[in-house]
């Protein structure tokens, strides 16, 4: 790695744990619920400082690094929607009051970065000496796309069934309730575990699995191993503003999961058909776009609440031409 290329690595991650510390230590540093507006806000700001980023990183690098980028970036931030619907299920099973729900993602967040930056340098590391294994990549993806549109959404996690909580729950003791925002606590001379802990661990292991999903899709589309850190770390990042500005309408994009199986289908036989042709990286990112709007689309327009409120304008307007008359 040449000095120039150490330095955008060092400078970037600089920047991830600027934002970070900012997060928690400047905006969130005492518990409370995080309203839809300022959720809607740092969403914002989330996707401006990507977009900033990848024009900075088409005037440095050139237009193809910046679609790759950008491609990878969308791919991510759509299949992170599904973290979220996952999210709101454990979140809701644990009962954790709003106001803890910003720590619990902040500190799985920062995990994710970790767990995710370790898959993608040991898919670079596969790639770089065995090509044959962006055959099992393109494969898994079309197995997992298939998967996914075939399965309907689960109602809820299991913890009970989760190995990782299992083990915990056997080799440390947990508190019978939350003691406030704190993970760990001491009483009677014993260090305990509290749920939102637990809660922790879950939102981890979860995001785990969607990782084993996402971070082969990025390698469909480029196999810069700074472009896949990259556009995954800005996604993950956005994540948090993303729960708590969608959870309460997570109902309305029915379609959302459909259209993301059909993307990672498409990225999985982009990968299989690698050596036969190479489709150009604007033709994956118009593809990419064109199925996450024909299936948000087809979730507004088919949702029940949409389809209510229509009737009642409708119903309104005919009482007052009624009245007129």
């Amino acid at each position: 790695m040449s000095f120039g290329g150490l330095a955008l690595w060092v400078a970037f991650n600089a920047f991830v744990l600027a934002m970070l510390a900012l997060d928690l230590g400047v905006f969130h540093r005492k518990p409370r619920e995080v309203s839809t507006r300022e959720a809607a806000v740092w969403s914002l700001v989330w996707v401006a400082l990507a977009m900033v980023f990848n024009l900075a990183l088409g005037f440095w690098q050139g237009r193809d690094l910046a679609l790759e980028f950008l491609t990878g970036y969308i791919i991510e931030k759509s299949l992170s929607v599904d973290n979220v619907f996952v999210f709101v299920m454990i979140f809701r099973y644990f009962s954790v009051p709003p106001r803890y729900q910003h720590r619990v993602l902040y500190w799985g967040i920062v995990g994710a970065l970790v767990m995710r930056g370790a898959f993608i340098a040991a898919g670079v590391t596969l790639l770089a000496r065995f090509d044959w294994v962006i055959y099992v990549f393109g494969l898994f993806l079309v197995l997992t796309g298939l998967k996914m549109a075939r399965s309907k959404q689960s109602a809820g996690p299991e913890p009970e069934a989760n190995p990782v909580i299992g083990f915990f729950r056997r080799v440390f003791p947990v508190t019978d309730g939350y003691r406030g925002h704190r993970f760990f606590v001491r009483e009677d001379r014993r260090l305990f575990a509290t749920p939102l802990f637990l809660v922790l661990v879950m939102v981890e292991t979860t995001d785990l699995v969607f990782a084993l999903d996402s971070i082969p899709a990025i390698f469909g589309v480029t196999r810069d191993p700074f472009i896949v850190y990259s556009s995954n770390v800005f996604a993950v990042l956005g994540l948090r503003a993303l729960y708590f500005l969608l959870a309460g309408v997570m109902d309305l994009f029915r379609y959302l999961r459909t259209g993301l199986a059909v993307i990672l289908a498409f990225i999985g036989l982009k990968m299989l058909l690698y050596d036969l042709y190479h489709l150009p990286v604007t033709v994956s990112l118009g593809v990419v776009l064109g199925i996450l709007a024909v299936s948000v689309s087809a979730s507004v327009l088919t949702s029940p609440r949409v389809r209510v409120g229509g009737s009642a304008r409708v119903e309104r307007a005919r009482t007052t031409r009624t009245r007129r008359e």
